[in-house]
């Protein structure tokens, strides 16, 4: 099979080779070694191997956000001022403002040069005053066209070794975007009915830009990222039923109505609301983190969760960056034995994260060869 033609079987249950293995962000395509920007880790020649690793051997999901064209302009542009500055330690900074009826609003974000994340200072939202009047910020209209040609760009460019997974935001993670962690924890908890309030007007755009993207792009992979906002420790499991499962659900229906194939990413602990998971319809689920990071098996999962549902998973990435050869290999062993469905299928072999460190050990670049090597040494 070619590698894109295993990941589709592995989409829609069908018999595979064997199970597909995919290095999650890593993907051989969207990091470019070539790039001198400064802020690029992957310019750094320790990454050089296992980048041509990934395009040459990985069965390749390229993660891509879909933007639109010719759009409504923001109503919140005229009140926005963004500020972007280099600081004294080299960090690329960015300072967002926005002047609101009796306040301002500011987020100020810190990216590193040899780290590839972007670190949030300050948050928009400092608390339930401020939620408040950022409810009553104006609405973006629905408006535009689906820019297709990026994502089909992206095909071309990947041809038979993999596919692309359109990616986006629930409306649970828009929100919890805009707190501090414990202040957003907090105030899902005690206001309830604001939260609600609050997720039904994300939820507006978010259905209608689906709906667009849906149709203009059927019969793609997608992830949906956000709901372990509402997972223990963070939230009760009642919580993530009226949080990620009443609005998610729509979502994910829109998905499947144009034949696409809608994956949930949920971090952490997953074992009090896998019922909830399934419930929204999601035909897989990523990263399954193992205990310590989680508190699910992949065996555990299969179980709970049924023969169809796609597994992707479940290696953690501080174990590909610290075990010894040996003992990696007995990770990736052990998820080949419980991911799989009775009949083989259903299954994608894959780390929780990548490395964001613009330095990348010998060691870890070995242990993503040893998931190739494994699979191929086990299926041959």
């Amino acid at each position: 099979m070619t590698r894109k033609e295993r990941l589709m079987a592995t989409l829609r249950g069908e018999k595979v080779d064997r199970p597909p293995v995919c290095f999650y962000e890593l993907d051989g395509l969207t990091q470019d070694p070539n790039n001198p920007d400064p802020y690029n880790i992957f310019n750094d020649p320790s990454w050089l191997p296992l980048i041509q690793l990934a395009a040459q051997k990985s069965d390749r999901i390229v993660l891509t956000s879909v933007g639109f064209l010719n759009t409504p302009p923001d109503p919140l542009e005229k009140l926005t001022k963004k500020d972007i500055f280099t600081n004294e330690k080299g960090a690329l900074c960015t300072s967002t403002t926005i002047q609101a009826d009796t306040r301002i609003f500011t987020e100020r974000t810190a990216r590193e040069r040899d780290v590839d994340t972007i670190w949030t200072l300050e948050h928009l939202i400092k608390d339930v005053d401020d939620f408040k009047e950022w409810m009553d910020f104006p609405q973006a209209e629905f408006g535009g066209e689906v820019d297709v040609e990026s994502v089909l760009e992206t095909e071309k460019a990947l041809g038979d070794s993999g596919i692309v997974c359109l990616d986006m935001a629930d409306p649970l993670c828009v929100l919890a975007s805009l707190f501090d962690l414990g202040e957003y924890t907090v105030t899902a908890l005690t206001e309830p009915e604001l939260f609600h309030t609050a997720l039904a007007k994300v939820s507006e755009l978010i259905l209608k830009r689906t709906e667009a993207v849906a149709r203009a792009l059927p019969g793609r992979l997608w992830r949906i990222y956000g709901p372990e906002y509402a997972c223990p420790p963070y939230l009760p499991p009642r919580l993530f039923n009226e949080y990620v499962v009443q609005y998610d659900k729509p979502i994910i229906d829109i998905i499947k109505k144009y034949g696409g194939y809608p994956r949930l990413h949920v971090h952490g602990n997953l074992n009090d609301v896998l019922d909830a998971i399934v419930s929204t319809g999601c035909i897989g689920l990523d990263p399954i983190e193992p205990p310590d990071q989680g508190n699910v098996t992949l065996k555990h999962v299969r179980e709970q969760c049924g023969e169809d549902f796609v597994l992707f998973g479940n290696l953690e990435l501080s174990d590909i960056e610290t075990l010894n050869s040996d003992e990696f290999e007995q990770k990736i062993i052990t998820a080949l034995e419980e991911g799989p469905s009775k009949s083989g299928n259903g299954f994608v072999l894959m780390p929780s994260a990548c490395p964001i460190g613009r330095k990348l050990k010998e060691s870890t670049y070995e242990n993503y060869k040893k998931m190739i090597d494994v699979v191929e040494r086990v299926y041959s």
